[in-house]
């Protein structure tokens, strides 16, 4: 059985990441959706090589296992013992296979909680215009950017409607939040609005939060963050297949 252990560990992790890219959409828990050719081109290539590799050692002599090889000493009392190396080599297999059938949830409250809020007043400056008509819908990342760096105050008086997961505060203060990434959920930043005027769900609930931003701290400043919204409605919604924003 050892002489098929490379192979099944090669065909468990290109069955994995195929599993993820190919056959769903949860690649995007943990990288940008324009990856996906390049992970379905890896798993498929892992699923060959590990074919291929699996037809190579059947087509071996059956004996082979009987003889010595390099992890295996001969004894003069009549068998062999073997080094704990290709065993300890099984435990790759647990990963993969985790992914396989158990693949890990997007990040969420815990991630969020983990980024301290420090903003500059660098990003200081005028946005363009926002559309006509109310609510307007606004990623997390947009309405956190014009509420604290905007100089034209364009939310001024405007309804609007964002999406995002719930997180607490250690006041009692709730959010809805989003994780922004560039490349892959390691790269993963926070943005996050306070909600007032609304009941607050529980943690990593996703929701829909339509409201008016109600402005505080000075431009630009760390006490303009985290920005604020009175909400008028708040809707559970179901996550979204592509939980991050992206810069």
């Amino acid at each position: 059985m050892r002489r098929y252990g490379p192979a099944v560990l090669t065909l468990l992790v290109g069955a994995a990441v195929l599993r993820i890219s190919l056959f769903s959409a949860l690649y995007l828990r943990y990288v940008q959706s324009g990856l996906r050719p390049y992970l379905v081109a890896s798993g498929a290539l892992l699923v060959l090589l590990g074919a291929a590799a699996g037809v190579r050692a059947a087509r071996e002599a059956p004996d082979e296992d009987d003889a010595p090889g390099e992890d295996e000493a001969p004894h003069g009392h009549g068998h062999t013992h073997t080094t704990t190396g290709p065993r300890l080599a099984w435990l790759l297999a647990v990963p993969a296979t985790a992914l396989l059938l158990f693949p890990p949830p997007a990040l969420g409250s815990y991630s969020a909680a983990r980024e301290d809020a420090q903003r500059a007043a660098q990003g200081v400056g005028a946005f363009p215009a926002l559309p006509a008509g109310d609510p307007v819908n606004l990623s997390v990342a947009a309405f956190t950017s014009r509420a604290v760096y905007d100089s034209e105050r364009s939310l001024k008086g405007r309804t609007v409607r964002l999406t995002g997961f719930v997180t607490h505060g250690d006041d009692g203060a709730w959010y809805v939040t989003r994780l922004l990434v560039s490349c892959c959920a390691a790269d993963a930043t926070t943005s996050k609005v306070q909600v007032r005027g609304a009941d607050a769900p529980a943690t990593d609930t996703w929701v829909t939060v339509t409201g008016v931003w109600q402005p505080k701290g000075g431009l630009g400043s760390t006490a303009a963050w985290p920005p604020l919204l009175d909400a008028k409605t708040v809707r559970k919604v179901h996550e979204p297949s592509d939980p991050y924003e992206k810069r």
